[in-house]
Parts: structure tokens; sequence; C-alpha cells
């Protein structure tokens, strides 16, 4: 039998975390200062090893911000991290907003509320997907600007964004020393990448940057991620799918992972990206195993971008990324569950961890090795036991095969390590954790129809198989082509999209007029052959008119445009809508990327030659009539003379609908709007802009029916949801939602039908955990007072499935249940030969009508060993409702 070797380490391990929970709940705003060396952060004197997770304010609601914080810190976060986005705190320069999504100083201080500590990424370059980098766009016609740069006009309105949000975050003490959670500070972003690109300039930048940074008299430490000639205050950090063998430029530094990207983002039309938790836990213990200290998920939560906010060009509006925490901030099982195990596994070898300055290495076999983590560092590991000394000793044991599971042997025990994977043992002995053996639970959620409320309890057991759209109640108006008002203005050439509109829109009208002869005409016909308009190069979506008929669109990223078209013999007005979906956020040079059109534009397939229609008169009008008479709000939808749409109207373009009104759901699930029947456009309700949509289909091909975690990751590897549109449902936070008489306003450019659009919830309706007699006694029981006591030893313990439904919900049933050798998987369970006849009753007992539960898998819990000298497991699946809905007929 395996004892537990060492209790007075144990005892010490209770009380650190005893009283560093305590500080975190009650004390967290004495002031402490924050200093590094090079093994970690310095926290308040002592080393830390910091679980960080990401999480974009703008991305939510202020309203979803607590249980967002507080998901991350139940999953094991120390640490939440956010950039600042520069565009939403200063659309206008001079003019900040810190309010609503962008109130950065609420988000921070609930951070700190929940006794948890923030990293802020200023910046002010972003990347992150987001719209244009963070960067305002008014940014780019200051004269003489150059981005990211050793420029003058530049660096003076970086400098003063900056020294604006490390002033407010003084003001407000949230800084670490005044007592606030704030322990890190970042300046620029992954800006090695691009440095290459401004020569000498860039060199000088980011110096400029770093003694900036400095000056403005902080007081934590600042990063720079991905710039590796960081100078000599500033932590140079790493940003990868795999960090455990970064060194920062100093020997004086901390190895500090600032992104670890567990997913990826998503583009219209294409698949959808996923990272398996196993090669997500394995590269986090990997970081930790190999010394690193502070690691920070990105994303922890993807979340919305709401609006125009999504960067690209063309990346949806969903920023889900695959994260522990979905888009709806529900939590994305197994992989939120199996990181929330690892996060406690390693806060057990926390001890061991800080105090050793580096670890030891031993070689296990070709592809396996061991690092070891102990307290006294003039003693030999290999040669002294536990019990022997009273020093902290945790172990991390990795086998980097990526195809056989190997036994090796260390310190005189066997241990079985699966491929790709490491073992983390807290006390140098028993294991605690293995990043490929999954325990946690599985969540299927549903998108269920929201259903009336005044729907009664017959009635929706009676439409539990229909469609359920927002209303049969419609109306609708059509969008101008073309020019429609007065604020036109005429230029003689082609003008850069953004300098016209100035992001206010998506939309940039141009029109000219086209005179066609007769010669002309004959021309075409005796040669059999049709004018063309021809485009050297445009970005991101062209729709071509003449004389309001739309003759053809394109869209891409700087393709080059040849569409033939139609004229009549006479004048006739040639418009061409170019349009931005996302701004460019990543790249060098951003402020000369632009928009719209590059290079000649001309028709050619006319009798006399081409015309060169770059130096023509044009007339220019910005936006959409509806978008600036601000039709989609309460306040200003009457003035549009809407009409009643009928239920066989012909799907139309460039119209606006609008429903009004539609009442919402009850219970707290959240909430998506289902406009798969839709083609391209912007939604809103009641006022907030949900977004745009696309219904784009991504290729039939490149998606695997399983994803093998094994081996190194990339964003390509485990594709889902081929052959398939992008994205159909859209985020719709309850709190831009009344209880009835929700607005709804759409805008479709390309036709769609707005009777199928419908309201869902999001619902993890579903558990399943599968876990077998030889899996790991739950974490939480390395803390067992009888453990510590020596009452007990670790072998004793057993291994325990843990199921939890989402807050406001129970577990309403099981609806399978085996201890024995069952088959399958989630949803697809059967029983084995070997059965437990008690395996409902025991789970049922143990769970239904409970939010959580847990359930020992042992032949004692379940009163008899049902199959002598078989390996027995435990597969349960148990579904969830909410307890608003308890006493009403469930689909």
């Amino acid at each position: 039998m395996v004892v537990f070797e060492n209790k007075a380490i144990l005892k010490l391990l209770l009380v650190c975390l005893f009283v560093q929970f305590s500080f975190s709940a009650a004390n967290f705003f004495r002031p402490f200062n924050v200093t590094y060396d090079h093994r970690a952060l310095i926290i308040d004197g002592k080393r830390r090893m910091l679980i960080s997770g990401g999480i974009h304010y703008p991305r939510a609601t202020p309203q979803m911000w607590p249980d967002l914080i507080a998901k991350s810190k139940e999953g094991g976060a120390d640490v939440i991290e956010s950039y600042t986005f520069w565009n939403g705190h200063e659309p206008v320069r001079g003019q900040y907003n810190f309010e609503g999504r962008f109130d950065l100083v609420k988000f921070v201080k609930l951070v700190g509320d929940n006794g948890l500590y923030f990293l802020l990424r200023i910046g002010p370059y972003v990347c992150a997907e987001w719209n244009f980098g963070g960067f305002p766009v008014w940014l780019r016609d200051i004269p003489g600007i150059e981005f990211r740069t050793d420029n003058e006009p530049f660096k003076r309105e970086m400098q003063r964004f900056v020294t604006k949000i490390v002033d407010l975050m003084r003001e407000e003490k949230l800084f670490s020393w005044q007592g606030g959670p704030i322990i890190l500070l970042q300046i620029e972003n992954e800006y090695g990448n691009m440095e290459g690109s401004y020569g000498q300039k860039g060199k000088e930048y980011v110096k400029w940057a770093a003694n900036m940074a400095l000056g403005l008299g902080a007081g934590v430490p600042w990063v720079m991620c991905k710039q590796t000639d960081a100078p000599g205050d500033i932590i140079d950090t790493c940003n990868n799918y795999y960090c455990d063998g970064y060194k920062p430029n100093s020997p004086n530094k901390p190895t500090i992972w600032t992104e670890n990207w567990d997913g990826w983002y998503t583009s219209w039309g294409g698949r959808l990206p996923h990272r398996p938790v196993e090669d997500l836990a394995f590269a986090v213990a990997r970081f930790f195993q190999r010394g690193g200290s502070l690691m920070n998920y990105y994303m922890y939560f993807g979340g919305t971008n709401f609006g125009r906010t999504s960067g690209g060009p063309f990346y949806i509006t969903s920023y889900d990324y695959d994260a522990p925490i979905d888009e709806y901030g529900l939590r994305s099982e197994p992989k939120w569950g199996h990181l929330k195990d690892l996060h406690a596994a390693i806060k057990l070898c926390e001890r061991a961890l800080v105090a050793a300055d580096s670890p030891q290495y031993m070689k296990l076999g070709p592809r396996q090795e061991a690092h070891i983590y102990w307290e006294n560092t003039q003693s030999t590991v290999l040669n002294t036991t536990l019990s022997e000394s009273q020093s902290a000793c945790s172990a991390f044991l990795a086998n980097i095969d990526e195809h056989n599971t190997v036994t090796v042997t260390f310190r005189g025990k066997s241990y079985s390590l699966p491929p790709w994977s490491v073992s983390i043992l807290p006390d140098c002995s028993n294991v605690a954790f293995n990043t490929a053996k999954v325990g946690a639970q599985t969540s299927v959620k549903l998108v269920e129809n929201a259903l009336s409320p005044k729907i009664s309890a017959p009635e929706l057991v009676m439409t539990k198989n229909e469609v359920s759209s927002i209303s049969e109640s419609w109306m609708s108006v059509k969008e101008p082509i073309g020019i429609w008002s007065e604020s036109n203005f005429t230029v003689q050439g082609l003008l850069e999209h953004l300098k016209v509109t100035k992001d206010e829109s998506d939309y940039l009208w141009h029109m000219t007029r086209i005179y066609v002869s007769d010669d002309d005409v004959a021309f075409w016909e005796e040669n059999k052959v049709s004018p063309t308009l021809v485009i050297d190069s445009m970005r991101d979506v062209l729709r071509i008119f003449i004389n309001g008929e739309l003759m053809g669109s394109v869209s891409g990223h700087w393709v080059k445009v040849v569409q033939p078209v139609q004229f009549q013999q006479g004048c006739s007005d040639l418009m061409l809508l170019s349009q931005t979906v996302g701004l460019q956020n990543y790249g060098a040079f951003l402020e000369k990327d632009g928009a719209g059109f590059r290079g000649q534009i001309k028709l050619t397939g006319f009798k006399n030659g081409d015309i060169d229609l770059s130096k023509a008169s044009w007339i220019y009008q910005v936006g959409l009539k509806g978008e600036f008479q601000k039709i989609f709000t309460i306040e200003e939808n009457e003035k549009a003379g809407w009409t009643n749409l009928k239920l066989d109207a012909t799907p139309s373009t460039f119209t606006w609908y609008k429903q009004a009104y539609f009442d919402s759901p009850d219970g707290s699930e959240p909430i998506a709007i289902d406009l798969g029947s839709m083609g391209k456009g912007q939604a809103w309700v009641n006022d907030h802009h949900i977004g745009r949509y696309w219904n784009l289909t991504a290729p039939k091909d490149g998606c695997l029916d399983s994803c093998d975690y094994r081996g190194t990751y990339g964003s390509n590897k485990c594709m889902t949801n081929c052959g398939k549109p992008t994205q159909t449902w859209y985020h719709v936070p309850r709190s831009w939602l009344q209880a009835s008489n929700n607005l709804l306003v759409i805008f479709e450019e390309i036709g769609g039908n707005p009777f199928e659009i419908s309201v869902k919830l999001r619902v993890p309706r579903i558990l399943c955990a599968q876990m077998s007699k030889s899996y790991y006694p739950p974490l939480r029981e390395w803390l067992h007072l009888d453990l510590i006591d020596g009452k007990v030893s670790i072998s004793d313990m057993k291994p325990q499935i843990h199921l939890q439904c989402e807050d406001g919900q129970i577990i309403s049933s099981i609806e399978f249940a085996s201890y024995g050798t069952p088959h399958g998987s989630c949803q697809n369970f059967s029983k084995g030969n070997c059965h437990s006849p008690n395996s409902l009753s025991v789970v049922s007992e143990a769970c239904v009508g409970r939010n959580s539960c847990s359930v020992e898998v042992s032949n004692s819990g379940f009163g008899s060993d049902p199959c002598r000298g078989v390996l027995k497991t435990l597969a349960v699946e148990a579904r969830c409702v909410s307890t608003s809905t308890i006493g009403v007929s469930q689909f």
C-alpha cells in the first residue's frame, strides 16, 4: 500500500492554501508590492505560480462580467487578463468612453472584488481580431503619421492614450501598491513580428515605448510579448500554442506566457477550430514543468464581436475561440473541468515550484523525462525520500512520444504514461493528474426554441417539434440604391474608402454617369461582346449597379474585379457600393492598408477603346439611409414608413425588416437569434447592435470524425462544422431585452426570409461522464484532514464522477448509468457484459434534484463487485433542467 509520505508538508500546504484563499476573499485590497526575479513574479514578498484567464470586457456585457469572473475563479484562475481597446475608449479624438461594455474601471474592480489579480495589456495596439487592431480610425488622418515606429505624431498620440489609462487606474487606486488587483502591465503587442519591417526606426521605437511606459510610474512590472529585444526592465514574454521551451532575454526575468492559444478565430465561410483539452493541458503542464511561472489563456472566455467591432477582414461575429467558457458564458465541458483539475494539481505543487530556483532534470527514456522541484536544494532528490526530509517535493513526468504509452521508473516506482502527456506528482510519489486522462464531465449544449412565456404546459408539449419563429408579423422598407441625401459630394477621381467614411459605416456609394452611343451598342451586337468593368484591386465586398439594377457582387481581400455589365443606349448611372467587413487588425503599416479600391478602374469593350474611370467625376454617399436615420432604434423606427410584409413575399435585396414586438423567454438561459434564413447584413435588438451576419457555408472537406489530441497542434488540425454555415446563431444578451415588446430590426443585403427567424435558448441540457476505478481521486482529497494526519493514504481514496449543471439548473433525471463495462460515448452509451443492477438507482439517489453531485467509482459504492477480476467503469448520462421550468413538461 502506498502511503502519503510527508504529513508535515501537507499540513503546511493546507495552512498556506487556507491563508491564501482567506487573504484573497477578505483582505485582498491591503496594499502589496509586485516585483520579480528569474523564477517568478514576487507578490507581497512571495514567489507565485499563476494561472490567468483572458476575458475581453467589451466582448461581454457588464451584467455578464460577475458570472464570467466567478467561473474563472472556480476554474482555478488567479489572474484575469484583458487588453484595453483604444477605438472603443476614444472613438473621437479627445472624447473618452468608459461606460457600458467599455467600463474598464468597473471590470477591474469586479476582478478585485473576487480576490483575483489583473493583467492589463494596454498596448495600445491589440490585434485581437478586433477592428483595426484597436486603433481609432481617426488616428490615420493625423498629418505625417506612421503607426508603430519612430514617428513623432504616432508616439505623441500613443503616449497620450497610455498615460490616460495609467492615470485612470492610479486615480481609482487599482494598482497593487494602492490595494488594487493590477499586478502587471503590457506595452505594445507582438511587435517583434513586425519590427523588421521598420528597420532601425523599429528598434528605436521599441526603446522609446519601454522608456515611456516605465516613466509613467505605475509601480508594477511591464511586459512586452513576442519581443525578444525588450529593454532591460521590461519582461519579454511568449505567445504561442506551446511555450515550454521559451526563455526570456535575461537570466533575471521570469518565464511568462501571455497568450496560450486554447482555440482560434474564425472567418466567414470557414470551418470552426477546436483544440483538444488533452493537448492544451499537456502544453500548460509542460510550461510549468520546464520552469514557467505565469500562464494566461487566450481566451478563457472569448465572447462576441458586437456591433462592427470584429476585425479582419471577414472575421465572424462570434469570438467563441473554443474557450473554456463559451460565447454565451456557459462552461465548455470537458475543457473547463479538465483544466480546473490541472490547475488544482499545479497548485498542489506550488510550494516546491516557488522554492526551487530551477528543476532537477532526469531522463526516463528516449522521449520521456522528469523535472523535479523541491525545497531542499542541498540534497539529492534521487537518493532522498520525502520521509527523510521535511522539504516539499513535486515532480512532472512527461512522455513526449506522440504514439505510444510508455512505462517508466521514477524513484523506484513504475508509472504508465500515455502518449503526449504529463503526469503531475505533488509529493514526488503519487500521481494526482495526467493531462491525457480526462475525468471531467462532458456537457452537451442544445439550441432549443424559446417559446412564449404565455404558453401553458399542455401547449408547450404540443409545440415541441414546431419551429418557434419570432412572429408572423414582419414589416419592411426598401433601402434606396445609390445616392439618397443632400450630404453627398462630388470629386474628380477616386477617393480611398476610409478617408470618406471614417469607418462610421461599412458602406460607401460611388456613382458616375456613363454615356453609351448607338455606335457602342452596334459594336457589341456585331462582335457579340459585352462591356466589362475592370478594377485592379478591391476589398472586402463590392456590389455593382447600373441604373439601380444589380450587375454583380465580388468579395475578397485586395482582389481584381472583372465583371461583365450591360448598358442601354444613352446615359446610365454606374453605382459601385464598396463595403468593409472588419478592418485589417494585423500587419505592418496598418495606416496604409485602407479599404475600397486600389489602382485603375476602367470600362472595356467600347468601340473607341477603354474608358478610364479613375479620373472620372464621382458622386460619393456615405452609408445607408436607414442607418443614418437610425430606423433600428426604438425612438426613430416609426419614422421609416414601414409596410406589412406578406408571408409569400419574394426575398428582397437591400431591405430593412422589423419585428415589433416579441417577448423575452422566461428563465435565465442565454438567448440567441437564428438568422440562418437570411443572407448578409446587420441586426439590432432594442437599439443594441448584435453585429454583422453572413450566411456563408464552410467547405465540405477538412473535418475528421474524431480528433487525435496527440502531437503538435495547429489551427487547422481539428476543424469542425464542415459543409455547414459558419455562423447562424447570434448572441443576444438577456440584459438587452425587456420582458415584452422587444424590437428586432434587420438590414438584409442579398435576400432572405425573415419569417423563419427564431429566438433560441442556448441550453446545457445533457451531462455525461465516464471514469474507471483506475482513475485518480478528486484533487480536493489531497487536502483531506485524514490524509494529512496519516489516518488514510492517497491510495485509499477512490475516484469520483462529478456532475454539475449550470447555475439555476438541477439534474432532473439520469438517462443512463452503468457500473461495469459500459460501451460507447456520450449520448450513445450502452451496457456491457458486466453491469451492476444498482447503477441507475445509486446514481439517481445521489444526483436527481441537485445542482451538482459526486458518485464514487467503487464496488462498495454500488453494493458489490458485479464482475471480479475486471476493471470496472462508471458511465453516466444525466439531464439538466431550469429550476424555473419545474412542473412544466420538458422536451
